[in-house]
């Protein structure tokens, strides 16, 4: 009896074991039933916000499209109710939407109608020509700083304190009681450093750069080159504070003639928007102005004015010790072999030379160089290369002897 009993009692104890090993593996398994329930309502979530998207997104296709338009007057402010001018011609008085009940509307602004209700849907953004977007100087801004501008040291201090100071230091002018200058003038022959200081300027100032070419804004239809005049200075406001930069001034800016051809025409309307833009009724804010010329004295009377152009800065032939610093400031990074270099002699050469001659000069000497495989340059290069480029200077135009 007592071994039957044993035998019983093993035989219990491996069933009781079994029942508990069985019931751990139902708890395992439905650990697992409820975590892959989770897995399978968040994927059914997923879904069904994405079939929300994909309803809205055929909803908003099936709108019909809307109409562009300008706010001409805003009637009322509190009821959103306006005067509006469609793009397709006619003007309408217009309600607002829900959409844009709580935003400013403004005269001139751009909005979008709806084409049933004409009410109006949303605030488009300023309409800007992509040529004129492109005229903004953002990731190529030129790595050129003051310090590799030789031998205009008053040039640049006058550029620095007409649109610099003005725009990091506002107070020292309200100090005063006097208005900042808007614009500067830089004239004088070509090659002495006007283009250079424009560029020294875009990478020292923190203000936004917009660099224009004055033949570009001469179009071939009518009215293209005022409009674009306009849209630059609408992009010079809203960047602001900004500095724009016209290089060859010239090209819009000539006197105007009683006896013109049709180009010419358009031409001076493109000037009179320019005019009108650097000092009409609009303030144009923390917009500073920069011309660069080598024909003043074929500039139209109205630009030079105070106002316009508080200053014209004059960019001489250099002298002796402006040349020499800009044969120093060329000739830093170049492997010269000093064992009978006159720097001196090479000055003197180059009486009524501009710094784009020297330049010129210190590229050839270079030049002259790498044609012997040479490891450095030779003062005899800088003397063969000096003679080349003066040669080229006595055929020089008119206009350039005008400033020598």
């Amino acid at each position: 009896m007592p071994a039957i009993k044993e035998k019983n009692k093993k035989e219990d104890l491996k069933e009781g074991e079994y029942l508990v090993t069985y019931t751990r593996h139902l708890e395992k398994r439905l650990r697992s039933l409820e975590t892959e329930k989770q897995l399978l309502d968040a994927e059914r979530l997923r879904l069904e916000q994405e079939l929300h998207s994909l309803r809205n997104e055929i909803d908003r296709l099936r709108e019909p499209p809307l109409v562009t338009a300008t706010i001409i007057d805003v009637l009322d402010e509190k009821k959103g109710r306006s005067i509006v001018k469609s793009s397709t011609g006619p003007s309408f008085v217009v309600n607002s939407s829900r959409k844009v009940k709580g935003q400013k509307i403004e005269s001139g602004m751009r909005v979008a109608l709806n084409q049933r209700t004409f009410a109006i849907m949303e605030i488009l953004p300023t309409k800007l020509d992509p040529f004129v977007k492109g005229m903004e100087v953002i990731d190529s801004i030129p790595d050129i700083s003051y310090d590799d501008v030789g031998g205009l040291e008053e040039q640049i201090q006058e550029i620095r304190e007409t649109v610099e100071l003005p725009l990091k230091k506002p107070e020292l002018f309200e100090r005063i009681g006097i208005e900042p200058p808007k614009g500067v003038l830089l004239f004088g022959a070509p090659g002495t450093g006007k283009t250079l200081v424009a560029k020294a300027v875009a990478h020292e100032t923190q203000a936004r750069f917009i660099r224009i070419i004055g033949s570009e804004l001469v179009q071939k239809f009518i009215g293209e080159g005022a409009r674009l005049v306009r849209e630059i200075f609408q992009l010079a406001k809203e960047k602001a504070p900004s500095i724009i930069f016209i290089d060859e001034l010239d090209a819009i800016g000539s006197r105007r003639l009683t006896i013109a051809t049709s180009g010419d025409r358009e031409v001076q309307r493109t000037l009179m928007q320019l005019l009108s833009e650097m000092d009409g009724f609009d303030q144009r804010g923390d917009v500073k102005i920069i011309g660069a010329t080598n024909r003043p004295d074929i500039l139209d009377p109205a630009l030079l004015r105070p106002g316009r152009f508080d200053r014209l800065i004059d960019f001489p032939i250099p002298g002796w010790q402006e040349r020499e610093s800009i044969f120093k400031i060329h000739m830093r990074r170049m492997n010269i072999d000093k064992s009978n270099f006159n720097l001196n002699r090479l000055v003197d050469m180059t009486k009524g030379a501009t710094g784009a001659d020297i330049k010129g000069i210190c590229s050839e000497a270079g030049m002259f160089a790498i044609r012997r495989e040479a490891e450095n340059i030779s003062f005899k290069d800088f003397l063969e290369a000096a003679s080349k480029v003066l040669g080229k200077m006595k055929e020089k135009s008119i206009e350039s002897k005008l400033y020598s």
